[in-house]
């Protein structure tokens, strides 16, 4: 009868994963507040202060994740609703040691992420970090800040695509180094040692893998870069391979490798600086990957490519290139590949603390940001990209 029309609404409960709690290693943390009566503002300060830590030595990271839900009241009273509040946070003038790495390396547990068969893959521009440089835009806290923002966007972007695969491209600068072109200068405006450098670089990066490799195996690239390479009195020593970059890249693997993660890891051949990947093995799309400084300026790049292809270098039957350390997003189209597709180079943006001498000669400043794009298998790529 008309009792049949209409079913019970279903009972809604707390979401289990907002149940009160801080978590907090000395740089940053995250917390889950205790959930409040309808629209009543929540005390995040005085949470915050109970729990041990001072609200003005932190700083908040994105914007807080909210859950509302309804419970029940005895009759005849409406049901309630209530709200609880995520949030992320970073010390201000976060003190960063050595250990910061293998002290996130302890807390990550192996992942299988479910196969997804998609027929897409994400590539990941991770360009010009150039950590340890103080500029206009700040020093290692607004680093911080900075990379949690942009990983926060990542995952966004990765449920959405939801690749089958995934590419982890570092571009190069990773660190700002001390000797790659000014090094007295660096002297003064770095804030991190050379150590520190490279252990917070690597940090940034296995807490980005980390957090991808929930959702599909990863695929992680590496080349040399100018700010990365092992220089002497500004001149570059050693093989193209001797270089920060690629050391973090090893590091990486070696970390992967003991958790279990899903990451295979690919660097140039010892005395090359650029590297080329079947994205799908099938000859499809083929990326190729190099840092950029090779050419004196961005406009230089195509006739770069052009040159190792008739050299038979390794990029030479890349679909589409990539490259950063010109700081500034740019997409051009250029020439064809053997079915008759266009040809595509994507210069990554940065996400540096800024370049003043830049700015202040030529009166550009290149917003920092993290390029991403997706291949799809046999479909061509028609240059779409997303700066997160």
């Amino acid at each position: 009868m008309l009792e049949d029309l209409s079913t019970p609404a279903p009972k809604v409960t707390a979401p289990e994963s907002f149940s009160p709690s801080i978590t907090f290693d000395g740089n940053g943390g995250e917390a889950t507040l205790p959930a409040v009566e309808g629209d009543n503002p929540t005390d995040v300060e005085g949470f915050l202060r109970d729990a041990g830590i001072n609200p003005d030595e932190i700083e908040i990271v994105g914007e807080p994740r909210v859950s509302r839900w309804q419970v029940a009241r005895p009759f005849p009273l409406e049901p309630m609703w209530m709200t609880s509040v995520r949030i992320r946070w970073v010390k201000r003038n976060a003190q960063i040691n050595l250990p910061l790495l293998y002290s996130l390396a302890k807390k990550t547990k192996p992942v299988t992420p479910k196969p997804v068969q998609s027929g897409k893959a994400l590539v990941i521009l991770w360009s010009d970090l150039q950590v340890g440089k103080v500029d206009h835009r700040g020093g290692v806290d607004a680093m911080i800040h900075r990379v949690a923002q942009t990983q926060l966007e990542l995952v966004k972007k990765v449920k959405t695509v939801r690749p089958e695969r995934i590419i982890f491209c570092d571009v190069g600068d990773t660190i700002e180094n001390f000797s790659n072109a000014a090094d007295m200068h660096q002297l003064q405006s770095n804030d991190l040692s050379i150590m520190q450098q490279v252990d917070l670089a690597t940090s940034f990066a296995w807490e980005s893998l980390k957090q991808l490799a929930k959702f599909a195996p990863i695929t992680y690239l590496s080349v040399g870069s100018n700010h990365c390479q092992w220089r002497v009195n500004k001149q570059r020593v050693g093989k193209a391979t001797d270089d920060w970059g690629i050391h973090i890249g090893r590091t990486l693997a070696r970390l992967s490798h003991e958790v279990g993660l899903d990451i295979t890891f690919h660097e140039p051949a010892s005395h090359d600086e650029s590297l080329a990947l079947d994205i799908f093995g099938d000859g499809y799309h083929v990326l190729g990957m190099v840092h950029g400084h090779q050419a004196n300026n961005p406009n230089m790049i195509p006739d770069w490519w052009r040159k190792q292809a008739f050299g038979k270098q390794p990029v030479q039957a890349a679909t589409v290139l990539v490259s950063g350390h010109f700081h500034h997003l740019r997409v051009i189209e250029l020439g064809s590949t053997q079915r008759g597709s266009s040809r595509y180079w994507v210069q990554a943006s940065t996400l540096d603390n800024g370049s003043n001498w830049w700015r202040t000669s030529q009166g550009e400043d290149s917003q920092p940001g993290l390029v991403c794009f997706e291949l799809q298998r046999n479909k061509d790529f028609t240059g779409t990209v997303w700066k997160l």
